[in-house]
C-alpha cells in the first residue's frame, strides 16, 4: 500500500490555506495545517477534523516549528494578507514574512521537503509597467504603510531564493493576484468583501478614490489549481497566479449592486497612500510551463460568493465570529 504524502500547510485556517487543505486531502495527501488564529478561523476548517489524515497544530510559525515524522512538501500561507490585518498588526507581518519563512525553509532542509511560498502582487508596488509580468521589479515605498506586508513579500522571495541556490532546496514562488471567494472575511478590508457585506448590511459602497484603478479578480479554485500544478513543477522562479481580466472599481461596483439586487449608492473617500492604480498579471509564464488559465467567469465566481456569504448568519455578517478551542478537538 503506497504511502500517503505529508504536506505542511502553514496559514491553514486562512480563506487560501483552508481551500488548499482541501485539496490536499482531496488527493489523499496527509495534511498538516499550521495557524496562530490571529486572522484565521476555526470554522474554515472544522469539517476536516473529524478526517484521520488531517492534523492541526495552533502555533505561530514565527517561532520555532517541529512537524514530527516525514515531510515531503510545504506550503507557506501564514500571512496576514488584508490591509486592515497588517496595519493593525504591522510587526506581526514582518516577522511571519521573515522569521516565518526562515522557520519554514529550515524545516524543509532538515526533512529534505519541497517549499511553495506564498508571494503577492503587491511587490510590483504602484507598477509602472502593465501588465505586470514577473520580471518586473516593482515600485514599492519601503517606509509607507503598505510597506510591512509588500517588503515582507519581497524579503520572503528573496530568502527562498537564497535557500534555493545555496543549498540547492526544491522552492517555488507563485506570486497571487486578487483572489475571491468562500470564506473570504467581510471585513477583512479588500474591495470584493467590503463591497458584499455593505450590500448585505443595507449600507452605501464605499470607493476610495474616483474608481478608475483597476483589479484582477481569480476564483479561489482557480488560484488553488494553479498553485497545486506549480508546487508539482519543476520552475523554481517566481510565476503570476491570476485572472487577467481586469476591470475598473467602479465597473465592479455597479456589478456588485446588480448581483445583489439592491439599490445603495456609491460613495467616495481619498485614496489610501501607495494604494495601486492598475493591477493586471501578465500570465504568459503559467500558461506556458503549467498549462494553466483560469476558467471560472467572474460572474459565475461571483454567485458562488454572494451565495456563500448570503448564507451567513445575521453575527458573523456583523463581526462578530470568535475562533473557541471548547469548541473542537484539536490534534
Amino acid at each position: 500500500m503506497e504511502t500517503r504524502k505529508r504536506i505542511l500547510i502553514t496559514g491553514a485556517a486562512g480563506f487560501l490555506g483552508s481551500h488548499l487543505c482541501d485539496r490536499f486531502i482531496k488527493e489523499n495527501y496527509h495534511v498538516i495545517g499550521m495557524d496562530n488564529l490571529i486572522t484565521g478561523r476555526l470554522k474554515n476548517i472544522e469539517h476536516l477534523f473529524k478526517l484521520e489524515n488531517f492534523e492541526f497544530y495552533n502555533h505561530d510559525v514565527s517561532k520555532y516549528i517541529h512537524v514530527p515524522g516525514e515531510l515531503d512538501y510545504i506550503l507557506h500561507f501564514a500571512s496576514p494578507a488584508s490591509p486592515i490585518d497588517y496595519l493593525k498588526i504591522p510587526i506581526q507581518t514582518l516577522k511571519v514574512g521573515s522569521l516565518g519563512i526562515h522557520n519554514c525553509l529550515g524545516l524543509a532542509k532538515v526533512k529534505g521537503a519541497r517549499v511553495l511560498i506564498a508571494s503577492t502582487s503587491e511587490v510590483y508596488g504602484d507598477p509602472t509597467v502593465h501588465p505586470q509580468t514577473e520580471e518586473y521589479w516593482g515600485n514599492v515605498n519601503p517606509v509607507g504603510p503598505r510597506g510591512v506586508y509588500d517588503e515582507a513579500k519581497r524579503f520572503q522571495e528573496a530568502m527562498t531564493m537564497a535557500y534555493h541556490t545555496y543549498h540547492g532546496l526544491e522552492t517555488r514562488i507563485i506570486r497571487i493576484f486578487n483572489t475571491y471567494g468562500p470564506r473570504m472575511r467581510l471585513n477583512d478590508g479588500r474591495v470584493l468583501p467590503a463591497f458584499i457585506g455593505q450590500a448585505l448590511r443595507g449600507e452605501d459602497l464605499t470607493i476610495f478614490g474616483d474608481g478608475s484603478q483597476t483589479r484582477s479578480f481569480c476564483y479561489v479554485d482557480d488560484l488553488v489549481e494553479g498553485i497545486y500544478r506549480l508546487l508539482h513543477s519543476d520552475y523554481a522562479e517566481p510565476v503570476n497566479i491570476g485572472n487577467p481580466d481586469e476591470i475598473t472599481i467602479g465597473q465592479f461596483a455597479e456589478e456588485i449592486i446588480k448581483l445583489t439586487n439592491t439599490n445603495q449608492k456609491v460613495v467616495y473617500h481619498d485614496l489610501p497612500v501607495n494604494d495601486p492604480k492598475q493591477r493586471q498579471p501578465d500570465i504568459t509564464k503559467a500558461k506556458a510551463l503549467l498549462g494553466w488559465e483560469p476558467k471560472v467567469s467572474r460572474s459565475e465566481g461571483l454567485k458562488l460568493t454572494y451565495d456563500y456569504f448570503c448564507s451567513l448568519s445575521e453575527e458573523e455578517l456583523r463581526h462578530k465570529e470568535h475562533n473557541n478551542f471548547d469548541n473542537y478537538i484539536v490534534k
